[in-house]
């Protein structure tokens, strides 16, 4: 969001034709000046797109399909599942920022979203070959396919501050998050349906894993296509007309980032709650990662079991992320998230405690709410404190925190599982120790601080762009 846009939110947009009265009063109150709701369902279809990745190929089927059939269940077989994801989640951890600044600097958060999507689906694609024996070419199109999902996610973030008002940002982005852990549903429902009928005509693993990949991609590239087509980047140029578009803009948008992470002091709250979104995220993408693993070795639960759980803890993540929106506009940021990291801290307990699978499925169940809950309230909180003009430079130092955290959680609850002989019960409190941790780090967030800090560096920069404009003036002519 521009600074204009920012003024503009203190008069009423003028309503579309088509628009009911009672529509054209609830709009301007969620959605930032000349944006249309088409456009905020545009933009959180796109969740709706991308969901079926994780919950197909990280969450559900390929993982497990990677393990038994192309690395044939070898002692090392998960070690290498772990070590590609940690792989691309470095890649992205890497280069987060900087595609981020670069997208600032060019206003190309569109292009890159659309190269980060196409990169995503081709090698989704590319896994329909993986079979026994193929293992260089799985964990190739693994780590890859995982790194463009990853990039993917921070560029579609940075649309958020100019598509919302900042009084809805946890409203607009809770839209976006139960979009796409319904999409997440819809892919993996398809899925199912295919391998349902598989293998009632018989066939194994190694014929119907590889087709519900090209399902995937396709549901991707498909659902994808709204975002591209209705979705405007209303970002703006911040390099120089005469700037080449090579090796001079991708420097200035390193040289950003360095000054941007040694400055970083100036957004004290931010700061502290991408310090903190390490902590608690890394919680969350342990539990995210594992659970069908607890499910099966500490619970007992059968494939099919673990499976219907994935289904129903989808639905209660959507509904999370959907009804908390509107709380966390009304409570305040810091509160909400705080009440998420308390229901995760709970859910830790019951997890931990549960012998049978009635109270295993009341955990996993209000995992599922806290899970869309803190997803969607995370997203909003940086889309406040970051300087709208800079969101997707700052989205990309969020995803950096998001991915040391899908790094830090899983290793975390793997190496207590094994220094405690298999004991997951204990690797599970050892992980929940990081929503404590994060909680912690939440109280000393101050949202209006921050939102003061963002808005005295946008008008900085409005004032920059001005006076360069008024130098540049006669030296044009």
């Amino acid at each position: 969001m521009t600074v204009p846009e920012q003024r503009s939110q203190a008069r009423a947009p003028r309503a579309s034709p088509r628009a009911s009265p009672r529509a054209s009063r609830r709009v301007p109150a969620a959605l930032g000046a000349d944006v249309r709701p088409r456009e905020v369902w545009a933009w959180a279809m796109y969740d709706f797109a991308n969901s079926g990745y994780t919950t197909v190929v990280i969450t559900a089927l390929f993982n497990a399909y990677f393990v038994a059939v192309v690395a044939g269940n070898a002692p090392w077989a998960t070690l290498a599942w772990t070590g590609a994801l940690s792989l691309s989640y470095a890649l992205v951890v890497f280069t987060a920022p900087f595609v981020g600044a670069y997208a600032d600097l060019r206003a190309a958060r569109k292009t890159l979203l659309a190269v980060t999507t196409a990169g995503c689906v081709v090698f989704t694609g590319l896994l329909y070959f993986a079979q026994p024996g193929t293992l260089f070419l799985a964990i190739l199109c693994v780590v890859l396919s995982n790194f463009f999902f990853g990039s993917g996610e921070n560029l579609i973030a940075a649309f958020l501050p100019s598509l919302s008002s900042a009084r809805a940002l946890g409203r607009v982005s809770g839209w976006g998050w139960s979009l796409g852990y319904i999409g997440g549903l819809v892919t993996l429902g398809a899925c199912l349906l295919y391998v349902n009928r598989a293998t009632a005509h018989g066939h194994v693993a190694s014929q119907f894993v590889p087709v519900t990949m090209l399902i995937t991609a396709a549901i991707f590239a498909l659902a994808s296509l709204p975002t591209f087509l209705l979705l405007r980047d209303r970002s703006v140029p911040q390099v120089a007309a005469a700037a080449p578009a090579g090796a001079q803009a991708i420097g200035t948008a390193w040289a950003r980032v360095l000054q941007r992470l040694g400055h970083l002091r100036q957004f004290r709250d931010l700061r502290r709650f991408l310090l903190c979104t390490v902590f608690y995220q890394a919680g969350i993408q342990a539990v995210i990662t594992l659970t069908a693993i607890y499910a099966n070795q500490a619970m007992g639960f059968s494939m099919q079991q673990t499976l219907t759980l994935v289904l129903v803890v989808n639905l209660t993540a959507a509904a999370g992320a959907f009804l908390f929106g509107p709380v966390q506009d009304r409570i305040g940021h810091v509160r909400a998230i705080a009440l998420t990291l308390l229901g995760w801290i709970l859910t830790i307990l019951l997890a931990y405690a549960a012998r049978e699978a009635p109270l295993f499925w009341l955990a996993a169940n209000l995992a599922g709410l806290c899970l869309g809950a803190a997803q969607s309230a995370g997203r909003a909180m940086v889309g406040l404190l970051a300087p709208p003009s800079r969101a997707a430079e700052f989205f990309g130092l969020w995803g950096l925190a998001v991915k040391l955290a899908s790094i830090a959680g899983p290793l975390t609850y793997g190496m207590a599982s094994w220094l405690t002989g298999g004991d997951h019960r204990q690797a599970l409190l050892v992980t929940g120790s990081y929503f404590v941790v994060g909680l912690g780090l939440l109280c000393g967030v101050n949202t209006m601080r921050g939102r003061k800090a963002a808005l005295r560096a946008e008008r900085k920069v409005g004032r920059e762009t001005r006076y360069g404009a008024a130098a540049a003036g006669p030296a044009c002519r």
